[in-house]
């Protein structure tokens, strides 16, 4: 029997609702209105505890309901704390089609088994290749959304990929090697109770202690891409490496050294340039600018950019990583992989790096970038 988390896309349960009603806030979108900087919909996601909110964004919330941030959290291992409970003035008591939940489960567990199996198969190849965005491969793969509400097109790539030419033939399949074991490793990894109040009363942790420190997540200013301040770091004590030069301009700003000469094959040189960028307030003492060069992540991340990176700080899935290698920097996009491990990858060239078997030495979080 597969065990299937009804509650699996609630990871954040706040209490947001609460206080909205205590304050006669008969609406989310009029609570909204007083949030500029948080579109309704990310709003109504934070709510609902589909997605976890950023330290900064808590402030805002809690002020413009007049209570102190951590107040709207909750702790997940509190007894008396019932996710059902929770759950059911925002989403109902029926939450699912029992058989689309199934089918959902194993669906996500044989595509982490096909890729597993195909090392051609990597994240990059799915997103160019075969038009599957990471951000919908993780859904997917964790399955976050039945197989019969994703659109055609994602539909169809996923019968593409298990070499089926319709939904009945895709069902057959994926029932066929979930019968002769193939998936059984992999299913416990998915759709876990478990494993999802892990990962809640993780990020919760970290936001407890991000409200405490009173840093915030970084705001985006002119000209700069905000990049979401990393949730459940950890500092690494490093020793060897020489800190970037710092600096305060007239305004009290603080300013980093900026490094970076393009090398081959997507690697940059940490070689000064006569440049200084600003840097966030919750930059370390070694943080350091690093000029791009060229566009290894994509049209989003463009050859322009000037990194502000890290090196005390080690990366989270949807962020950015520096790596340190002896032939020089390189710049990866952060996410898990089929296993849980943190993997990074970049586009040009199209590698896949896994993070986790790396010295976290070598390994520095990117808390913004700056467009010249």
């Amino acid at each position: 029997m597969i065990e299937i988390d009804a509650y699996r896309t609630l990871v954040f349960p706040n209490r947001i609702r609460k206080y909205r009603k205590q304050l006669n806030i008969g609406s989310l979108l009029e609570l909204s209105e007083q949030l500029p900087t948080i579109t309704y919909i990310r709003l109504s996601k934070i709510e609902r505890g589909e997605i976890f909110a950023r330290a900064g964004e808590l402030r805002e919330i809690a002020r413009a309901l007049g209570i102190d941030p951590q107040d709207l959290l909750i702790n997940v291992d509190d007894p008396e704390f019932d996710i059902a409970a929770w759950a059911e003035p925002l989403h109902g008591a029926d939450r699912s089609d029992p058989e689309a939940e199934r089918f959902a489960v194993l669906l996500a567990a044989a595509l982490r088994v096909r890729r597993a199996g195909d090392p051609a198969l990597t994240i990059a190849t799915l997103e160019h290749e075969h038009g599957l965005a990471p951000v919908i491969l993780s859904r997917i793969e964790n399955a976050l959304k039945p197989y019969n509400r994703w659109n055609d097109d994602v539909r169809a790539t996923l019968r593409r990929l298990f070499d089926v030419s319709n939904d009945r033939q895709l069902a057959e399949h994926i029932a066929a090697v979930h019968s002769r074991g193939e998936l059984d490793a992999v299913l416990p990894m998915i759709a876990n109770p478990e494993l999802r109040i892990g990962k809640t009363r993780v990020r919760v942790a970290s936001l407890r202690d991000e409200l405490d420190a009173g840093s915030g997540s970084i705001i985006a200013r002119p000209r700069r891409l905000n990049i979401p301040h990393p949730l459940g770091e950890r500092l690494i004590p490093v020793q060897d490496a020489a800190p970037a030069v710092l600096a305060d301009d007239a305004a009290g700003q603080r300013l980093v050294a900026v490094f970076g000469t393009p090398l081959p094959d997507g690697l940059i040189a940490r070689t000064p340039v006569d440049a200084h960028v600003e840097a966030p307030r919750n930059a370390g003492p070694r943080a350091y600018g690093l000029r791009m060069g060229r566009p290894t992540l994509g049209a989003g991340l463009p050859g322009r950019a000037t990194l502000i990176v890290d090196p005390d700080r080690f990366p989270s899935a949807g962020g950015l990583a520096v790596i340190t290698n002896e032939q020089g920097l390189r710049v990866l996009s952060v996410t898990f992989d089929r296993h849980g491990r943190m993997l990074g990858y970049s586009e040009n060239p199209d590698l896949e790096i896994e993070i986790d078997g790396l010295d976290p030495a070598n390994v520095a979080t990117v808390l913004a970038a700056v467009f010249e």
